[in-house]
């Protein structure tokens, strides 16, 4: 019987939850400095100098550097014009709050802190252009620019919506928020005698960090390696290192001295990079009998104050703009400026929950405006599953999906006819207490890296018959560790409990990707699975000399971990037999492909009550279907799965990254952001239904970020869903319990 689909309980937690993890700030380097970075306290200003002849006299000091003594390359931007690139410490310009100016080297952090504090600027403020909608026609940011666009993508074709007998256009703002990992960014960086430099990084890629390391510092990549203990949460936020980060290999050189630094909540909170930040208007049209037939998305996304990933990520909101419809004419457009905010990042989906957020409410706008109810609506235009596989308007190569399927499971699980009755019950009896029920179905995009996405995995037989195997994936809490882990041991036949997992080192890895994009069961598992069916080939001639007999006659029995001759498994051999037969190591390597990305899919379903009096809005059930193909541990999937919920929900009702119209952070610690907790959130109801992607041997798609895909435009029109009698057709995230009782109050 497969160890494959069953609960598994992960093997990463007695280790964690005895002697704790490993993580950056605990690797013991002797003779290590702190580094604390000066940071600049206005949003917009022309720097005039930085004052450093106090703190350099400071008890502990052992440098202060400034942008004005670093000899390194600007970061060009990721997308758009060379002139918005970024020195690793601000020279000329300060561009938003939080930018470091200057670095600090002393003994200990309290050291290193104080003396920060001695170091001063002089500033020529600038106005702020906080507001990403006045950005393109605000001062620049970058004089050297042509303006404070960093891309302008227009429509690939212009819709004709003059036939619809229908058509709904709506302004929706998708929020910007903070990933909130429990560990912030800290690095740590060590010359060695041989003249390599060591990092270790919290980040989600060694290979990734490597390379922004060497590319920084102008060295080879065989020149730095890069190690990845155990992480703290990353959420695509620690996708790559950060300035900061890159510049530690320099300061470790310039004081000979290994170097660490870790940033506060409040300096991640500023600097970390916030998501999402989009601002959305949709145009929906069709036939007054529910047939959508336009769709078209025109996007604003702010990229904060260096275009790098928030100038990427609308891209993906418009490939997968169309969603689960069978919308024939669809077109996007895209527009990202500069502000002087934090740098947007990746956040869990990246650019694929903001594309449901809009067609969700739109849809449900669309069903208020024909009078017709949200899940009818949506089953009049699905995709067919006869239709797959299939590309869309948008260029997305769509895998595979049942998307009626996820929706009728989700109703039936949710009762919703049960609650629409208990619904329009309350509202005909005055009921203060409102019941709002909302709707999302998604499809989103995983393993997205490109055409072809790959990944390194290899298997090594010890001599005690146990498995070594190496990934190039990186965990951060996933539990990666028994995932992988029981893809070898099904396939070997072997216990968990006998193969080892190494991953993280540049040393000990030779190549890998980012972990992101929900690619690594379908990617590093199917690396590690073909890596497992080659050992076993590597492993058959061994076994044949033991049982003496030819290798064409020599199988493995799979559930044994015993090899043996066809038809008589009396006689058989170990993997410990076949490592002792050998005097040479019994290694094999594997380089994954896989031709296109997967699609999951899903339903999710929310019920709200909202406090007419108060505004106060309480989640009261979240019910998930998601569909991601075969799962390879629904143990895991299912926490995957409340994770994302969680992130989703919060986004829809309470998280959300504030600046003054100065460009001061408000939301500067977890105080002012409003981080979503177990209070308030319902015990989620989470099912599943089973649609394989022929792409991988696995038949594996992404879960990691499924749950927040689908998530958030539920709950949203939920909110939205309690309050439609009122004549209120829509609410921007978050539904805060002040926004929720100025609507009422507007309408009423």
């Amino acid at each position: 019987m497969s160890i494959l689909g069953n609960e598994v309980r992960r093997v990463e937690d007695p280790r964690m939850l005895t002697d704790g993890g490993t993580y950056v700030a605990d690797i013991p380097l002797d003779g290590a400095v702190h580094v604390v970075f000066v940071r600049s306290p206005v949003a917009h200003a022309r720097l005039l100098s930085v004052e450093t002849g106090e703190a350099q006299t400071m008890p502990g000091v052992v440098d202060v550097v400034t942008g004005e003594d670093l000899d390194l390359a600007a970061q060009p931007p990721m997308m758009g014009d060379a002139a918005m690139s970024r020195t690793l410490l601000a020279t000329g310009k300060v561009r938003f709050v939080g930018e470091p100016i200057a670095a600090v080297v002393a003994e200990t952090v309290v050291q290193a802190t104080d003396a920060a504090e001695a170091v001063w600027a002089d500033y020529d403020q600038l106005t702020a252009v906080v507001d990403a909608e006045s950005a393109a026609d605000a001062p620049k940011l970058f004089d050297d620019a042509e303006s404070n666009v960093a891309i302008a993508l227009p429509p690939a074709a212009e819709l004709d919506f003059s036939e619809c007998e229908v058509m709904i256009t709506h302004r929706i703002v998708n929020s910007k928020i903070y990933a909130s990992p429990i560990e912030g960014r800290v690095a740590a960086a060590a010359w060695g005698e041989d003249g390599r430099l060591t990092c270790w990084s919290s980040t989600q890629g060694s290979h990734t960090a490597q390379g922004a390391i060497s590319g920084t510092l102008g060295l080879e990549p065989s020149q730095v390696r890069v190690i990845i203990p155990d992480v703290g949460g990353g959420f695509g936020t620690k996708a790559s290192p950060g300035p900061e980060e890159c510049l530690l290999g320099w300061l470790a050189r310039r004081v000979g001295r290994p170097v660490r630094w870790a940033e506060t909540r409040t300096e991640s909170l500023q600097s970390l990079g916030h998501s999402r930040a989009q601002i959305q208007t949709v145009t929906l049209g069709g036939t007054a009998d529910g047939r959508l037939t336009h769709y078209r998305l025109d996007m604003l996304a702010d990229a904060g104050a260096y275009p790098g990933v928030g100038a990427l990520l609308p891209t993906f909101t418009g490939l997968m703009a169309p969603g689960n419809y069978d919308i024939e004419n669809v077109a996007w457009s895209a527009t990202a400026v500069v502000t002087n905010t934090a740098p947007v990042q990746a956040f869990r989906g990246a650019g694929r929950p903001e594309a449901t957020a809009a067609i969700e409410r739109a849809v449900d706008i669309y069903a208020a405006e024909i009078g017709m109810d949200p899940a009818e609506l949506r089953r009049r235009n699905y995709l067919a599953p006869d239709a797959f596989p299939l590309t869309t308007p948008t260029g997305a190569a769509y895998d595979s999906g049942d998307y009626r399927a996820s929706l009728e499971a989700a109703l039936e699980a949710a009762d919703y006819d049960g609650l629409r009755a208990e619904q329009a019950a309350r509202r005909e009896q005055g009921d203060q207490r409102l019941l709002g029920v909302g709707l999302s179905t998604y499809v989103e995009v995983t393993s997205p890296m490109g055409p072809v996405c790959t990944e390194t995995g290899s298997l090594e037989l010890r001599a005690d018959g146990t498995v070594l195997a190496r990934t190039g994936a990186t965990p951060f809490g996933q539990g990666h560790v028994t995932t992988l882990a029981m893809v070898v041991a099904d396939t070997l036949g072997i216990d968990m409990g006998r193969i080892e997992i190494i991953h993280g080192d540049t040393d000990e890895i030779p190549s890998s990707d980012i972990t992101g994009g929900s690619r690594t069961a379908q990617i590093a598992g199917s690396a590690l699975f073909d890596a497992s069916e080659k050992l076993i080939e590597a492993a058959r001639p061994l076994a044949a000399e033991l049982l003496e007999a030819a290798t064409a006659d020599v199988v493995l029995d799979s559930e044994t971990g015993q090899f043996h001759v066809v038809g008589t498994p009396a006689r058989s051999a170990n993997w410990a037999d076949v490592a002792a037969a050998t005097a040479e190591r019994l290694f094999v390597e594997n380089d994954f492909e896989q031709h296109g990305p997967t699609f999951p899919f899903g339903t999710h379903v929310a019920v709200v009550e909202v406090d007419t009096g108060t505004g106060e809005v309480r989640l009261e059930r979240l019910v998930a279907v998601d569909d991601a193909g075969n799962l390879l541990n629904p143990l895991l999937a299912h926490g995957q799965i409340h994770g994302g919920l969680a992130a989703g929900a919060a986004q829809a009702l309470i998280e959300e990254v504030r600046y003054d119209p100065d460009g001061n952070l408000l939301t500067s610690n977890f105080t002012d952001y409003a981080v979503i907790s177990t209070t308030e959130l319902p015990s989620f109801e989470v099912h599943e239904s089973v649609t394989p992607t022929p792409l991988n041997p696995l038949g594996a798609k992404g879960i990691g970020e499924s749950g927040t895909v689908g998530s958030t435009p539920a709950v949203q029109n939920a909110v939205v869903d309690a309050l439609d009698h009122l004549g209120i057709r829509h609410l921007d995230m978050p539904a805060s319990p002040q926004k929720v009782w100025e609507a009422i109050a507007a309408a009423s």
